[in-house]
């Protein structure tokens, strides 16, 4: 499929030809579900806890005698039915992380690509590049486009300007093309893509 090519300005720069096998697939909500799901279980920092009865400093002694108070039997004083007794069966840290295949998270991302194509929501610019890193320069730009939620993939490396100019605008994230994943594509509502970054996906899927 064909897409045109646009300058930051607004301005035509020719076009491109994108390949069916990665942005024109059928999009299956399965397999974005289980890489978006996998994304957020792996950045979960997993330190929440709570004390159990061998970690509350308390004496082990025990309460009172076994039989003849009329009360129920007890020993340790750090047992969860007291107050001030350890947690049973509390959180404790670990890893929330769990597998996911390698051809299934690639699979994933070119189903989300292709999501984003089915819906008319990605855009090819020639390149993201500014002159000065002015953050008012882009905003207007951008609010020229109609770009207001928007996720910019870029090549290798971003430039530097465009990347301290965009770091200040709320929904706008800039990503080299290393770092393209399936979260960040669906929590913004358009994507763009420069022709680096157009190659450099071609090139990785081959």
């Amino acid at each position: 499929m064909k897409l045109d090519v646009t300058t930051l300005d607004g301005g035509k720069a020719g076009s491109v030809e994108l390949s069916d096998d990665i942005f024109g697939l059928e999009p299956r909500v399965d397999l974005i579900q289980r890489m978006v799901l996998w994304q957020l279980a792996k950045r979960q920092a997993g330190t929440h806890k709570t004390k159990g009865r061998a970690e509350i400093w308390r004496t082990g002694k025990k309460m009172y005698k076994q039989k003849g108070t009329g009360g129920a039997r007890h020993g340790s004083a750090r047992v969860p039915q007291f107050r001030g007794g350890g947690r049973a069966f509390g959180p404790v840290v670990r890893s929330h992380a769990h597998e996911l295949p390698k051809k299934v998270r690639q699979l994933a991302l070119r189903h989300a690509l292709s999501a984003k194509v089915k819906d008319g929501a990605v855009r090819v610019f020639d390149t993201a590049a500014l002159a000065s890193p002015k953050t008012k320069d882009l905003t207007d730009r951008l609010g020229k486009l109609g770009l207001a939620n928007v996720l910019v993939i870029d090549g290798a490396e971003v430039e530097k300007n465009f990347a301290l100019a965009a770091r200040n605008i709320p929904n706008v994230d800039v990503l080299p093309v290393q770092g393209i994943n399936v979260y960040d594509i669906l929590r913004r509502e358009t994507l763009v893509l420069t022709k680096a970054a157009v190659d450099a996906l071609e090139a990785r899927f081959k």
